[in-house]
C-alpha cells in the first residue's frame, strides 16, 4: 500500500548537511528519497534511516548532478508512487580551491559552476512540473554566507552561490502562482567534509578552518529545515542566515 508520507528529495545526502538533513526528515515522518554519487554511501544511509525510522520509506537515486543524462535517466526510472515529490532540497554542492582569481584552477570552477548552480537547475528542472501540476511544494535551496558575501579567495564559489541566492528569487517569483514555497539556507562555518574537499584532501587545512572557535554542524542546518518545512501552508521562509556565534561575517570570526 502507498504511503500517505509527504515525499522529500534531497540531493547531495552522502555526507555532511544533505544527509543530516535526510535523517532529520525521515525522523519527521517523511517518506525520503535520497540522492548522490557515491553508491556505497547511499546504501549506507538507506540501511540507517531504515533502522531508525519504522514509518518512513526510503529510495536511494545514484546519479551525479553535474551530468545531464544521468539525472534525466534517474527521474524517468523513478517509481510512480515516489514521483509525487513535495520538498525538494538542492543541498549538492562544493568548493573546490582556494586561490586569487589570477591563479585560479579552471577545472576547479567549471567543477562549482556545474555542481552549485547548473545541478540544482537539472534536478529544479525535473521536479517543478509535477508540482506545478498538484498546485504545491516546497524547494529549498542549501545557499552559503557566500551567497551573501564575498571573501579573499572565494571569487568564483562567491560567484556560485551568488547565483543560488538569485535563482532562488527567481525561482519564488516564478512559481508563486503555482502555490510553490521556495526557501534557502545561507550557512557560515559549518565542519563537513567542506573544508577537506576544498583543499583537495588536506586534513591540516581543513581542521584550520575551524581552529579556536566551534562552528556549526550538519544537525545545526538539518534541524533548521525541518523547522522550515514545518510551517503553516500560508507561511514561506523566504531565507535562513544562520551563523556561529564566534563568526560574525564571511571573513570576520572570533578565535579562542
Amino acid at each position: 500500500m502507498e504511503s500517505q508520507n509527504k515525499i522529500v528529495l534531497v540531493t547531495g545526502a552522502t555526507s555532511g548537511i544533505g544527509r543530516a538533513i535526510a535523517i532529520e526528515l525521515a525522523n519527521d515522518g517523511y517518506d525520503i528519497i535520497i540522492t548522490g554519487r557515491r553508491a556505497d554511501r547511499l546504501m549506507k544511509l538507506e540501511h540507517e534511516i531504515k533502522s531508525v525510522s519504522k514509518t518512513s520509506r526510503i529510495l536511494s537515486m545514484h546519479f551525479d548532478v553535474r551530468n545531464l543524462s544521468e539525472v534525466e535517466s534517474a527521474f524517468h526510472k523513478l517509481p510512480n508512487e515516489w514521483s509525487k515529490i513535495s520538498i525538494l532540497v538542492n543541498n549538492a554542492g562544493l568548493a573546490a580551491g582556494f586561490d586569487p582569481i589570477q591563479t585560479g584552477d579552471l577545472l576547479d570552477w567549471e567543477q562549482m559552476i556545474d555542481t552549485n548552480v547548473k545541478g540544482l537547475l537539472y534536478v529544479s528542472k525535473m521536479v517543478i512540473p509535477e508540482m506545478i501540476n498538484r498546485k504545491e511544494g516546497h524547494i529549498i535551496n542549501i545557499s552559503s554566507i557566500a551567497g551573501k558575501e564575498v571573501y579573499p579567495k572565494g571569487n568564483v564559489y562567491c560567484a556560485s552561490k551568488h547565483a543560488v541566492d538569485a535563482l532562488t528569487k527567481g525561482m519564488r517569483m516564478d512559481l508563486l502562482e503555482h502555490g510553490i514555497k521556495v526557501s534557502s539556507v545561507s550557512p557560515g562555518m559549518v565542519e563537513t567534509e567542506f573544508s577537506i574537499v576544498r583543499f583537495k584532501g588536506d586534513k591540516e587545512k581543513a581542521e584550520n578552518v575551524y581552529t579556536g572557535l566551534t562552528p556549526l554542524n550538519a544537525s545545526d542546518i538539518a534541524q533548521t529545515v525541518s523547522w522550515i518545512v514545518s510551517r503553516p501552508k500560508h507561511v514561506n521562509i523566504n531565507d535562513i542566515v544562520i551563523m556561529p556565534t564566534a563568526q560574525a561575517s564571511a571573513a570576520v570570526s572570533y578565535r579562542k
